[in-house]
This record gives C-alpha cells, sequence and structure tokens, in this order.
C-alpha cells in the first residue's frame, strides 16, 4: 500500500509540474504576468500590434487575393481603422478563421478580435464581449438562374436541399422558417459556392451581403426573396478586466465621426448590382 501510495503522489506532482509549465509558458507567450487577469489592450500595446480574426473566403467583406497577396474586403478596412484610432503605433495582423473556428481561436488567445461576419446573438454573447453594430445584414438565398424557389418557404419540403456554412447563424436560422428542408453544413463559403454550382443543392442560404459578393463572379446565379432574416454584426473580443470592447466601440464611434465608415461602405458595397450599401449602415 505504502508503494502504491509514493506511486501515486510521484504521479500527481508530475501532471501539476506539467501543467504548471503549460500554465507559465501560455502567460509567457502571450506577455502577461503569471497568475494575473489577462488584459487584451496592455498584450497589444506591450507587443506593438493587433491580431484580427477575419474571413478569407467571403468578397467584399474579408477575401485572400491571390493576385495583389493579401486579404482584401470592407471588414478588412474597417480592423485597420479601428486599429489606427486605437493606437496609430500599433501595427495589423490578420489571422484568416472559418465561421466555425473564430470563437474557439479567441478564446484560445490565438487572435485578439474577430471581424469576421459574426452575427451578435444571446447564446454568442454568453461567452465574448461584442462591440456595438457594424453592419446590418439579413439572410437570403441564392439559386441557380432557372430555379423554380422564389421564397424561402419554397424550400420547405422533404426533397428541398439546402446548402449552409457550419458555425453560422444561417443553418439554425434557415432550420426554423423551412423545418422541412434538409440542409447541409460545409466549412467555408468557398465550398459551399462550388457545391451549389456543381449542383449539389437547390439553394445557399446565408447574409445578403456575402450572397452579393458571391454572386458578383458567379454568372448563372441569383439572389432571391428578398431578406427573411434580419441581424446585426458585430466585433467579438474576450472578456478582460480592462474591458476591450469600451476600447474598440470607442474607436468604431472616431472611424464614424471622421467619414471613414460611410466612405469604406460606399467602396465595398457602393457598385455592387442590387445593393444598396447605405441600408449596410448602422
Amino acid at each position: 500500500m505504502k508503494k502504491q501510495t509514493k506511486q501515486y503522489v510521484i504521479r500527481g506532482l508530475l501532471v501539476f509540474g506539467v501543467l504548471g509549465l503549460i500554465s507559465v509558458g501560455f502567460a509567457r507567450r502571450e506577455g502577461i504576468s503569471t497568475g494575473a487577469p489577462q488584459d487584451t489592450l496592455l498584450r497589444i500595446k506591450q507587443q506593438k500590434k493587433m491580431i484580427w480574426g477575419v474571413k478569407g473566403d467571403t468578397r467584399l467583406m474579408g477575401l485572400m487575393d491571390i493576385q495583389a497577396g493579401r486579404l482584401t474586403g470592407f471588414e478588412i478596412d474597417l480592423a485597420e481603422a479601428i486599429t489606427k484610432k486605437i493606437d496609430p503605433t500599433i501595427t495589423v495582423e490578420l489571422t484568416q478563421i472559418t465561421s466555425g473556428t473564430r470563437i474557439p481561436m479567441l478564446l484560445n488567445g490565438n487572435i485578439d478580435a474577430i471581424i469576421a461576419t459574426m452575427s451578435i446573438t444571446p447564446e454568442r454573447a454568453k461567452v465574448v464581449d461584442f462591440s456595438t453594430p457594424y453592419f446590418n445584414a439579413g439572410q437570403s438565398l441564392m439559386v441557380p438562374e432557372h430555379s423554380p424557389v422564389k421564397t424561402v418557404s419554397d424550400l420547405n419540403q422533404p426533397n428541398a436541399r439546402v446548402i449552409g456554412v457550419t458555425g453560422s447563424t444561417s443553418i439554425p436560422n434557415l432550420k426554423k422558417v423551412a423545418p422541412k428542408a434538409q440542409v447541409v453544413g460545409l466549412p467555408d463559403y468557398a465550398t459551399a459556392l462550388t457545391a451549389l454550382k456543381s449542383g449539389q443543392g437547390d439553394a445557399l442560404t446565408t447574409d445578403s451581403g456575402i450572397l452579393y459578393g458571391m454572386a458578383v463572379n458567379s454568372p448563372g446565379l441569383r439572389i432571391t426573396g428578398g431578406n427573411f432574416i434580419t441581424d446585426q454584426y458585430g466585433i467579438a473580443v474576450n472578456r478582460d478586466p480592462a474591458k476591450m470592447v469600451t476600447v474598440i466601440n470607442a474607436a468604431f464611434r472616431a472611424v464614424k465621426a471622421d467619414g471613414t465608415y460611410a466612405q469604406l461602405a460606399e467602396k465595398w458595397f457602393g457598385k455592387v448590382p442590387g445593393m444598396d450599401w447605405k441600408e449596410v449602415l448602422v
């Protein structure tokens, strides 16, 4: 019995030792004091950079421009403008995320903030802090040009197949209004669009702003039915003692006040066929 007890004690000490090393390593990597609450703004200022989680597959909002070799879009420009208002000496670092990975990456400390077509919902607000809204969004449908589908009610039947993106609010929203439809969740918008083009679904559903971006270079597809759900996008950050969300809200107000916000909206949505760029403004 004594030998077994000794072994358990040794094992316990090893486990606690490993956990301690992991905790210290994480704290050092994040630039914060061991055992202290995480202060996002302090870490940003110490490292002289702010890491934003952004989309890389969503035209108009956040898209990797292969020719230019960089990420472009409304949310990219807005993230840079907000960062400059927080502290002009801080550099912007962009990390591509998906709807499914964005919250885990934020909670794990891989990114400082999310600006990635993320709808503000009560469920998400239980685990992250949201900024004030920066984009008025509405969920709609994209279908093949000659599809008989006109509204979301046309999809409320067992043989209807609707494509969505896992981790977004689009799938649960669609299930509420068309519960009989088969809903297929795919990992990102590029894959979802390819699936629709290849006839793997009757419709693709997501926010209309994203759909308009897809439609720009997608002949043979059309947006139909108007918005059957309305919501708003917000910037998500971790909860911390310094209330990083209040800093972002103040910076966003400054970006709106000097006219930059409206200029960016007009730049990215002003020439999109069928889209009124002023409707996205908050």
